[in-house]
């Protein structure tokens, strides 16, 4: 079974640009748990998907137009919203933002050794 280190330092961990204004940072995993920082530029879209992983995502700083099976509110910083499995959601953040992502099981598609 794979899984992150224990711990993890900001300034040491790898940020990856995923393109469209969007970059990530793994925060720690194992194969039942997955946490990631979210930074979305001004106008960036996390655009309407579903997996089989159920998510929450906490909005740290900035604004976020969520969408979640068809509904959409505004979010900001404190705010938090659940995903169940294989619901379309997605985000738009009009200011720029950071978002904390969670998944279970793991997003298999974000780390090679899982």
């Amino acid at each position: 079974m794979s899984q992150s280190k224990h711990f993890s330092f900001g300034n040491e961990t790898e940020i990856e640009d995923i393109g469209g204004g969007l970059k990530r940072q793994m925060l720690g995993y194992n194969h039942e748990l997955m946490a990631v920082k979210i930074w979305f530029d001004k106008g960036a879209e996390g655009y309407v998907h579903a997996h089989r992983h159920s998510q929450v995502s906490h909005v740290v700083e900035g604004e976020f137009h969520v969408n979640v099976d068809g509904v959409i509110k505004v979010l900001k910083a404190g705010d938090s919203f659940f995903v169940p499995p294989h619901v379309d959601h997605g985000a738009v953040s009009p200011t720029g933002g950071i978002l904390i992502d969670t998944f279970s099981p793991a997003r298999e598609d974000f780390v090679d050794d899982l």
